[in-house]
């Protein structure tokens, strides 16, 4: 019933949210002749705040048209590999008509993003990916708003979403030989899983594995997320989260996870902040800072895009993950496509190299959740694993603005670049392959064990900036 009250009143707000537009647009034109009335610029930003406090937001589009590679200018073409129920496995093919460029494109790695099903569209990583296709072949999971699904494709588990992640590496492999493959928070679950299932029969495993933010083991710093999840019982969250879609959408009838309960969430994590920003997105608007002001929007028009999630998947996420803890138990059985049940044990995993991320400051998935990882995945060799701290990063900076850019990275590039190249056969490798894997042999070997280190530098100076900020 909540979710047919929260459209009926979307929809009755829409005529006014459409006036405080038209309003904003009419007070702040300089050419309009209200523009010249008292007070003006002061209507036009309260209006304006309105319009943004009371729009819809639809799903942004990631936008990545072109990317600067060392002073040239690559081409991106958008597309649907394959198309899932859920999912859309999406590809940014690069173009260039240099050849030299071209050839250094080809023999760079190809890389699986597996972004959160979590509330937010995959574009949440849209810094990740263009930071990527510098030096990568990059593909993502772009998950589908569960409204939009009909009741006709059925449902959507857990164990779907592990099934769906082993198709598209085997996609990748089948293309390239082997890939790598990076999860961003709420996927580092299941990717585990994943791959984990593909060692345990043998297949051929991704190169490397990169694990950010991701609750692996929930009992460790839990989190205000953690707790929710952890103190109220699965009934609870059955009986008073879960509502049927409205009859006003593709997917009506599906039960879900309603995005704006999720976002709602979001909000109450921070709500002084949130109230702060959208203050001086007003105070911009009066001083004329069009770029604070452009930066506020684009922000908020990803931050308040959200998606539905099938119910039975968020279901069986917080009993796994948060509740009985079932991976790092060893007790995680896992529904094959063919009907078979299949036990998860990251043990099993023996030739994948295994990296794992963690903001310092992250208020999402605490300190030693991700890293513990590490210890489970025991038939790896030790030099083949390795754990970074991002310093003075919160949840969003490990994949997302500078500290990404800056600090997380160079660190997850040098890792994938070293197990990529000492995949390579040498007398196989073209020449261009056989360069890459010596430039990057000797720096590799002594870099990855000072990540850490490294990045703690930097981190003190763009930590100050932030308090001073």
């Amino acid at each position: 019933m909540l979710y047919q009250v929260y459209e009926t009143q979307r929809t009755l707000m829409e005529p006014f949210v459409d006036f405080a537009q038209a309003a904003a647009k009419l007070y702040g034109n300089p050419h309009s002749p209200l523009a010249q009335a008292p007070f003006a610029q002061r209507v036009a930003a309260g209006y304006s705040l309105i319009y943004r406090l009371g729009k819809d937001y639809e799903k942004p589009a990631f936008g990545l048209t072109t990317i600067d590679i060392e002073g040239t200018s690559i081409a991106i073409h958008e597309r649907v590999e394959i198309d899932k129920p859920f999912c859309e496995l999406r590809r940014f093919k690069r173009f260039s008509d240099d050849p030299a460029t071209l050839t250094r494109l080809k023999s760079q790695p190809a890389v699986l993003i597996v972004a959160p099903l979590s509330g937010h569209y995959a574009t949440l990583l849209r810094d990740t990916v263009k930071a990527m296709l510098k030096d990568h072949k990059v593909y993502i999971t772009d998950w589908k708003n569960a409204r939009m699904v009909p009741l006709s494709e059925g449902t959507f588990h857990l164990d779907d979403y592990v099934n769906y992640v082993q198709e598209f590496i085997r996609h990748l492999q089948g293309q390239y030989g082997n890939c790598h493959v990076i999860s961003v928070c709420q996927p580092t679950v299941p990717v585990f899983g994943a791959i984990s299932l593909m060692a345990s029969r043998g297949e051929t495993t991704p190169l490397s594995m990169i694990m950010m933010g991701g609750p692996i083991d929930a009992r460790k710093s839990p989190t205000a997320v953690n707790n929710l999840a952890m103190n109220k019982s699965f009934e609870w969250f059955e009986n008073n989260v879960i509502y049927r879609v409205p009859s006003n959408f593709p997917g009506a009838g599906r039960r879900v996870y309603p995005g704006f309960l999720q976002h709602t969430g979001f909000v109450a994590m921070n709500p002084d902040r949130h109230a702060t920003s959208h203050y001086d997105y007003f105070k911009d608007l009066l001083k004329g800072d069009d770029a604070s002001a452009e930066a506020h929007r684009k922000f908020y028009d990803e931050y308040n895009a959200v998606l539905d999630m099938d119910a039975d998947y968020y279901l069986e996420t917080i009993r796994t993950v948060f509740q009985e803890f079932k991976l790092v138990n060893g007790t995680w059985d896992v529904t094959a496509p063919d009907g078979t049940v299949e036990r998860v044990k990251p043990a099993d995993i023996k030739h994948t190299a295994v990296m794992t991320v963690e903001g310092e400051l992250d208020d999402i998935s605490g300190s030693g959740q991700t890293k513990a990882a590490l210890a489970m995945c025991s038939g790896v060799q030790p030099q083949n694993k390795q754990h970074f701290e991002a310093m003075g990063a919160g949840h969003y900076g490990i994949f997302s603005g500078r500290r990404w850019r800056d600090l997380v990275y160079p660190a997850v590039k040098d890792f994938i670049l070293w197990h990529h190249s000492a995949s390579l056969p040498v007398a196989k490798a073209t020449p261009a392959q056989a360069v890459t894997k010596k430039a990057a042999a000797k720096p590799a070997k002594k870099a990855l064990p000072a990540a850490k280190p490294v990045a703690k530098a930097p981190a003190k100076v763009t930590r100050k900036a932030s308090a001073a900020k």
